[in-house]
């Protein structure tokens, strides 16, 4: 009995076209004003429902209660933090992701060429097309955009512990941490253990800010990308930096990108790594990525 009532809400929904709008107010730099007038925006419409985050993963028990009361789309207001967590409520349903992307770097947006103007992406999230999209899972973890071990996770703890957002706190982490860095050890594929400055396992092209780690990655053709930089000192990573917003990382001697759908990595355990940005500390030696073909809706 309870399917039948929670199927009826869900059909009501799509019927009545209620959009539920689940908003991060700490995600990247907007300012108080700016935030308060995409507020007042959405509220134009009495349709649309404004749901606000308060701590850490709330957004996917916002967007899980969202889909019991019938949400037509559901769309997430901030960085790729606040997109992963509203996302992995909604792969495998037929209920579609809208962004309106407020965060530091937006790189999944980026990569769906979603606006960053917050008329022009509420317009799109509203009304948009409805496309299928990957979903890639670490260790049963659920990511959309990115994910890494080495010297990027080590930036966006950095990054996590500082108090400011946006792009310059990024380069101050990104610099502080590259000052006392260290490479690190993994085997991939239950290949030798070898030393590198970092591996990326892409989706989507870029971290955000258009800082392109994985050019030719695509999120619609079933396959990750694995981009591996290799052991360099500080003299080439200033060139690595460089390539990356040229969007011809993958050109470089110190670059090793491996395409594949299943990916093993052993790696140490009690070290940062992170999904879509957010910082987190690994508990199994053993990574195991995986990516399922088309398994969200995501408008754009």
């Amino acid at each position: 009995m309870a399917n039948v009532i929670q199927k009826l809400f869900i059909f009501i929904g799509y019927f009545c076209l209620v959009n539920y709008f689940i908003i991060n107010p700490n995600a990247g730099t907007n300012k108080v004003h700016q935030f308060k007038a995409l507020i007042k925006l959405i509220e134009q419409n009495k349709e649309h429902k404004v749901l606000l985050t308060n701590k850490p993963q709330e957004a996917t028990t916002l967007a899980n209660q969202a889909i019991q009361n019938g949400a037509s789309r559901i769309i997430a207001v901030g960085g790729d933090g606040t997109i992963n967590e509203v996302a992995k409520a909604l792969v495998n349903t037929q209920i579609p992701l809208g962004i309106i992307p407020i965060g530091s770097g937006n790189g999944l947006a980026r990569h769906l060429k979603i606006p960053l103007k917050h008329s022009a992406a509420l317009h799109l999230a509203t009304n948009g097309p409805v496309q299928k999209m990957d979903v890639c899972y670490l260790n049963e973890q659920c990511f959309f955009c990115t994910a890494g071990i080495g010297f990027d996770a080590s930036v966006a703890q950095k990054f996590a512990q500082g108090k400011g957002r946006g792009l310059i706190n990024y380069i101050k982490a990104t610099l502080a941490t590259l000052s006392k860095y260290k490479p690190i050890m993994v085997s991939i594929n239950n290949g030798p253990m070898e030393e590198v400055f970092s591996l990326t396992i892409a989706n989507a092209n870029q971290f955000g800010n258009n800082a392109y780690i994985s050019p030719l990655s695509n999120v619609q053709d079933g396959q990750l990308e694995i981009v591996k930089i290799n052991k360099i000192g500080l003299f080439n990573a200033f060139f690595i930096a460089i390539r990356l917003f040229l969007g011809n990382i993958h050109k470089s001697n110190n670059v090793t990108v491996i395409t594949s759908n299943h990916i093993n990595i052993k790696y140490q355990t009690g070290a940062p790594f992170h999904l879509d940005g957010e910082s987190l500390i690994t508990s199994n030696e053993q990574l195991t990525i995986t990516i399922k073909p088309l398994y969200l809706n995501v408008i754009c």
